[in-house]
């Protein structure tokens, strides 16, 4: 192919990125142990999107649907907020086309089963975490193209990303839905085994990870890891940061209570980082990949740590007004209980006759007749 014999132009003329991303490209894609890389990638991406699928209740989706404020959120959040966020930290960092692929791709992912984890955490709203992590998902099979052909014009001078393999992209978010289905089904069928299977997709989320970082960094070598410039680092920092506060204030402008505030936080901050390795991985030429293959691990491994970060801050600080607010709600649940047994006490004695007046009653007859 023309555009995969042009590794040196596509790479740019950084001094990062020219001869040591070729190198390290070609040593990536030669070695043996890439084939099981993709595969482990595949299979990754297909636990978790099952995973997915049996934490939604179509029950659920039925009312999220006529009061689609989760939908909503998700739209705004995923594929406003999070693409634009990236273009501009690409633009502000000075991104060469290589890492500006990886960025953008990645603020143009839905969102991930982490977020749910970590809703649960800081006593969040499942049911609307969920939501909005199933409705971005599919949302993504027409935005995330969409919104990659957008924001990628400014780099379209470059072999890279004209070689943006768009088709791939929804070729691979295509894929996804057959475990989402076969989740929604498994929910539907058998709830208990539904559970097991999200526990295992949420840990094997975490193992994959760990895994996919310490495989490639040995595939790519020390010297690689080491060029990769500190923009990108900062802005694998800065970005899940940043999308953590943008999903707080999306959802005070909804006006939204406080532990739904959490949630569409997580939501917003959280990106399905399996999937933009997927797509890096399996659509991208190997010697192309070299160092973007690094900015989705770079990502996970800061958003888990700030998320952490989130959750330990909630724990120490805001879990005692948490247990306030709960506790006030029972209260005026109690309040309202006691007037309303007081009402039917009211509504039951009203018209009856009691026994004095009874007995009462003949009395004033009998003086009558004397």
């Amino acid at each position: 192919m023309a555009g995969s014999a042009q590794p040196p132009e596509a790479a740019g003329g950084g001094g990062v990125d020219g001869g040591s991303l070729e190198g390290g490209g070609e040593d990536f894609g030669d070695r043996s142990l890439n084939q099981g890389l993709s595969v482990l990638v595949g299979l990754a991406l297909c636990v978790t999107m099952l995973g997915l699928g049996c934490a939604v209740e179509l029950g659920q989706l039925g009312q999220q649907l006529r009061r689609p404020v989760g939908l909503l959120l998700a739209l705004l959040g995923q594929f406003v907020a999070m693409p634009l966020l990236a273009f501009l930290l690409a633009l502000i960092f000075a991104l060469d086309e290589v890492a500006a692929v990886a960025v953008l791709l990645c603020g143009c992912c839905p969102g991930g089963n982490l977020s749910n984890l970590m809703s649960v955490l800081v006593d969040g709203d499942m049911n609307l975490s969920i939501i909005m992590t199933a409705s971005s998902t599919l949302l993504a099979l027409f935005l995330m193209p969409l919104c990659l052909w957008i924001y990628s014009r400014h780099w379209i001078n470059t072999a890279l990303v004209r070689l943006l393999p768009l088709g791939a992209v929804s070729l691979t978010l295509g894929s996804t839905l057959l475990p989402i289905g076969l989740g929604v089904l498994i929910r539907y069928r058998h709830p208990r085994a539904a559970d097991l299977i999200v526990k295992i997709s949420l840990w094997s989320l975490l193992v994959t990870l760990v895994i996919l970082f310490i495989l490639t960094g040995t595939m790519l070598g020390p010297d690689l890891m080491a060029h990769i410039p500190a923009s990108v680092y900062a802005i694998a920092v800065l970005m899940p940061l940043a999308g953590y506060a943008l999903g707080y204030g999306l959802a005070t402008v909804f006006k939204m209570p406080p532990h739904c505030r959490r949630t569409v936080s997580l939501e917003t901050g959280c990106q399905n980082v399996q999937l933009c390795t997927a797509i890096l991985k399996l659509t991208f030429p190997p010697e192309l990949i070299g160092s973007m293959y690094m900015f989705p691990l770079l990502y996970a491994l800061f958003q888990s740590a700030e998320a952490g970060l989130f959750v330990l801050a909630y724990k120490m600080y805001g879990r005692d007004s948490y247990k306030q607010d709960t506790l006030g709600e029972e209260e005026d649940t109690d309040i309202s209980y006691k007037k309303l047994k007081e009402e039917e006490v009211a509504d039951t004695s009203y018209g009856t006759v009691t026994t004095e007046e009874h007995s009462s009653i003949p009395m004033e007859q009998t003086q009558t007749a004397l």
